[in-house]
Order: structure tokens, then sequence, then C-alpha cells
């Protein structure tokens, strides 16, 4: 039972390498045990690559030959085969172009699917500030500097403190005194709603940008999909991370 007892991983102690101490902190980091693992790990892996390339080289035959070495043509470091001489393409012009057409209704789709979750948040949050806080400014006008000095918004108001920021729903003491709502406002309740109101906020904000995104990928498509005609065209500006590229086509008659 003893020995069981020390065998226990919970009996024993975590092991605790020691940081760097004071006086040699000029020297950097002090490496441990994990970092030297990583690193460890990293050069073995190098040299499994190297010793596998090494031993490619040595068993490669000299007079190899393969039909792809004089159709195969190095561009940019990478080799591109070359299309051989009466090969067929396997798409023609129409299917690439339905192609695209599958592709754009299905981004299409999406894009409405998210503009309808959009308008739907958009209802039912009726566009309030999220943190509760007004925008604009209310002035009230006193008579004196004094009265400025000792002026008490929530005692103007009538209503507690807690309360003065908000822009909407800012019951009165009489109004919270009263059986209709006594016990229905809290503060704490008043929190948590806030926050689950700011975090709806920001789940619309997100929708917001990724209907974005998928109007400018369909953009895109659409713009691929408009190319592939063989009309004279002319490139007004390039395309960027948020806007697909601008053509101007040839004006032509249709029959």
């Amino acid at each position: 039972m003893s020995s069981f007892r020390k065998a226990l991983k919970s009996q024993q102690k975590n092991h605790k390498e020691r940081s760097q101490p004071g006086f040699r902190k000029h020297l950097g980091h002090l490496e441990k045990k994990k970092d030297y693992k990583l690193r460890a790990d990293d050069y073995a892996k190098k040299q499994n690559t190297l010793t596998a390339l090494r031993k490619k080289a040595l068993d490669k035959n000299p007079d190899e030959f393969y039909f792809k070495m004089v159709r195969s043509q190095l561009k940019d470091g990478e080799h591109v085969a070359n299309k051989a001489k009466g090969a067929e393409e396997t798409t023609t012009q129409e299917e690439r172009k339905l192609m695209r057409t599958k592709d754009l209704r299905y981004v299409e789709l999406k894009r409405v699917a998210e503009a309808k979750k959009i308008d739907r948040l958009k209802s039912e949050l009726h566009l309030l500030e999220a943190d509760g806080k007004q925008k604009n400014k209310h002035t009230f006008f006193v008579d004196s500097k004094a009265e400025v000095a000792d002026f008490d918004l929530a005692a103007h108001l009538d209503t507690a403190p807690e309360l003065v920021d908000r822009v909407y729903n800012r019951p009165t003491f009489r109004t919270l005194e009263s059986r209709s709502i006594q016990g229905a406002v809290e503060f704490p309740a008043i929190k948590k709603l806030a926050k689950q109101r700011k975090l709806q906020y920001r789940i619309l904000s997100q929708r917001i940008e990724r209907e974005k995104k998928l109007f400018v990928i369909s953009q895109k498509i659409q713009t691929r999909k408009d190319l592939q005609d063989k009309n004279k065209k002319v490139r007004v500006s390039k395309e960027t991370v948020n806007a697909a590229a601008v053509y101007k086509f040839e004006a032509k008659r249709k029959r």
C-alpha cells in the first residue's frame, strides 16, 4: 500500500524549473525544457529532410527520361506543364460560365440570408445605443452661478442617479414606487439587460460586416464571369480586398 501511495500522481510535487536569476538578466531568456524540445524537434525534422533528399539524389538515374521533362517550363521557380498540341479542354466555355453562375447564386443566397437576419436584429433593437448613453446634449437653464454649482441632475429629473445616463426608459421615483412595476426594475437586472443588449449590437455589427464581404465576393465572381466573354474591354480600376475590379466593355448591339 505504501508503494502505491508513493506512485500516486496527486501526492507527487510538480517539478518547477527556475527562472533566470537577476544578475543574469542581461544574458536573455533562460531556456526551459519545453523550449529545448521545440528546438530539438525542428532540428531533427530538418535533418530527416536533408537525409531523404540526399538519398533521393544518390538513387537518381542520370540516364532516366520521361516526357514531362520536355513538356514543362520553369516559371517563377515552379514547374508548369505545357499544354500538349491537340489536347482538348475538359470543360467548355458554357460549362465554365454555368459553374460561375452556381457559385454566384450560392453567395447571393448566403448574403440574402444575412440581410434578413440583420433586418430582424434591427427591428428587435430599435437602433438604440448599446451602452445606454445619449449622443446629443440636454441643456438646463438656471438663474445664478450658485445654482449651477449646486445643480443635481438626478434630483432635477426626479430619478435615481444610476438611471441618469439612460437614453430611454428613465422612470421617476413616483413611477418606481407604483405597484404596477414594483420589483420589476432592479439595478442588477438593468445591468444584465444592458450587457445582453451590448452583445446583440456586437452580433449585429459582425453580421453587417459579413454581409458586406459577401457582397464584394459576389461582385468579384460576376466580374470573372463577364470577363469570359470575348468582348473588347478596358480595365478602369484594379481589384482590391474591399472592392472588385471595374472594367469598361465595348458597347455591342444585340441582334
